[in-house]
């Protein structure tokens, strides 16, 4: 998977790393992060990137690179660690390069955890929780966020609304709702702790849209008159949560 991002203003790339960061810190990057360095963007003693764990802010560091090996040297903070917007992306697993650009999308858009959910009518048998967060990572890296989403193993629908905190807000993208259901009522969920849940191929059953429905914390909101696929409601679902209950807000910005 190739990284091709930079900061927003283009300085230097940007790369994730588990390792925690502060002034001096020195970091062994892996096989895939040394071939990233050393051969796809070809940088060299002495050059600089950015780096970022989701924990510690993002540092500049400078490279060190070998044929065999590269690593860093932290220098100095950047910016400061943000804090993510506490929304949770819930989905019905996609195949392949759809789940890959959902999962990218989300991280773009600010979740800050991406939970597949298993339904009557998902069409993917196994879901590969590490390529999901590797995608995660990438999108991190191009966009110049400091957080990564957690990503969760999948977890059946039915076990997941049983187990429901009270104090999480539910948006349903309910596809039986209607043209008519109006979306604005999200604005009244601007600063509490939200969760969005998109379908998969097909819709949920009417048996599932019940136990959505049955659920105190739900909000049940429609995407509008036409059909769209599963990748397409979850960004266009998203950008509504976002503009009318998260950190797109005047109040929450």
């Amino acid at each position: 998977m190739s990284r091709t991002g930079a900061t927003p203003s283009g300085r230097a790339r940007r790369l994730f790393v588990e390792h925690a960061l502060a002034e001096g810190a020195r970091i062994e990057l892996g096989a895939e992060q040394l071939h990233y360095v050393r051969d796809v963007v070809r940088l060299r003693d002495g050059d600089e990137v950015l780096v970022f764990n989701g924990r510690d802010g993002e540092w500049s560091a400078r490279v060190e690179v070998a044929r065999r090996a590269a690593r860093l040297t932290v220098v100095s903070l950047t910016r400061a660690q943000e804090k993510p917007c506490d929304l949770h992306f819930l989905f019905a697993p996609l195949k392949h390069a759809r789940l890959d650009y959902m999962a990218q999308k989300a991280t773009e858009l600010g979740v800050s955890r991406l939970q597949p959910v298993i339904t009557a009518r998902t069409g993917v048998g196994r879901v590969n929780v590490r390529r999901m967060r590797a995608n995660a990572i990438e999108a991190a890296e191009q966009c110049g966020l400091t957080s990564v989403p957690e990503v969760d193993a999948p977890l059946p629908l039915e076990k997941l609304i049983a187990g429901w905190p009270a104090e999480r807000r539910l948006v349903f993208a309910d596809e039986a709702a209607g043209a008519g259901r109006d979306f604005t009522a999200l604005a009244d969920l601007r600063g509490l702790p939200v969760a969005l849940i998109v379908g998969p191929e097909g819709g949920f059953t009417a048996g599932e849209r019940e136990l959505l429905r049955g659920l105190s914390a739900a909000t049940a909101i429609s995407l509008g008159p036409r059909v769209m696929r599963a990748d397409t409601a979850a960004v266009a679902a998203l950008a509504l949560v976002q503009a009318l209950a998260g950190d797109w807000t005047v109040a929450n910005g």
